[in-house]
C-alpha cells in the first residue's frame, strides 16, 4: 500500500464497524453498539486503520474488539484460539497501538482523524509527542485546555463554541 499510495501529507482514519452475528461462537461477539446496526445487537467489532492520500486509500490495519466478557473467560479464548496473552483493550487502546506501529514503520502520514470513540484517552498525547496533526471527535461536554494558546482556551466544548463570535465560524464543504 505505502509503495503506491505514499505521501508525507496522507491522513490515517481510525473508526470501527461491526459485524452483525446470530450465534455465540465467534471470536468477539456480544450484544454490544455498533454503527452497522445503530444499536446494541450481536455483532464482532473491527477497529480499521485506513492510510488515504491523494493516490488512493486502503485498509493497512486492522484488531477484532474483544469485550471483557470474552477476555475474562480463557476457555472461551482457548476455544477460538485466541493467543494466550492477549488481554482486554479498549477501542482506543487497539487504536494506539496501530497508530504506533504506523510509526515504528516509518508510514508517512501527517493527520489522524477518528470519531468521538477515538477523541477520548491517549490517542491526542501520543499524536502530540509524535507531531501529528489530528482532528479527533468529543462529545460537547468534553473537558479539555489548549496548550501554548494566550490566552488560554479552557473548559467544555460547548462552552467554548457558546462563546465565540459568529465571524470565526466557517462553513466548509466535503463534497459537490
Amino acid at each position: 500500500v505505502i509503495e503506491h499510495l505514499a505521501d508525507d501529507d496522507a491522513v490515517l482514519v481510525i473508526d470501527e464497524t461491526g459485524f452483525l452475528k446470530q450465534g455465540k461462537a465467534s471470536c468477539g461477539v456480544a450484544r454490544q453498539y455498533t454503527g452497522s446496526a445503530g444499536k446494541i445487537t450481536n455483532c464482532q467489532i473491527g477497529v480499521f486503520a485506513a492510510y488515504v492520500s491523494r493516490h488512493g486509500h486502503a485498509f493497512i490495519d486492522r484488531a477484532l474488539y474483544l469485550p471483557k466478557e470474552w477476555t475474562d473467560d480463557p476457555d472461551r479464548l482457548e476455544a477460538t484460539y485466541v493467543p494466550a496473552d492477549v488481554g482486554f483493550a479498549t477501542k482506543p487502546k487497539l487504536a494506539t497501538r496501530m497508530i504506533a506501529r504506523a510509526i515504528a514503520a516509518s508510514v508517512p502520514f501527517k493527520w489522524v482523524a477518528g470519531d468521538t470513540v477515538y477523541g477520548v484517552g491517549n490517542i491526542e498525547q501520543q499524536l502530540r509527542r509524535a507531531g501529528k496533526g489530528y482532528v479527533l471527535g468529543v462529545s460537547s461536554a468534553h473537558v479539555f485546555r489548549s496548550w501554548g494558546k494566550r490566552p488560554p482556551v479552557a473548559g467544555t466544548a460547548a462552552d467554548i463554541a457558546r462563546t465565540r463570535h459568529p465571524s470565526d465560524w466557517k462553513r466548509l464543504s466535503a463534497g459537490a
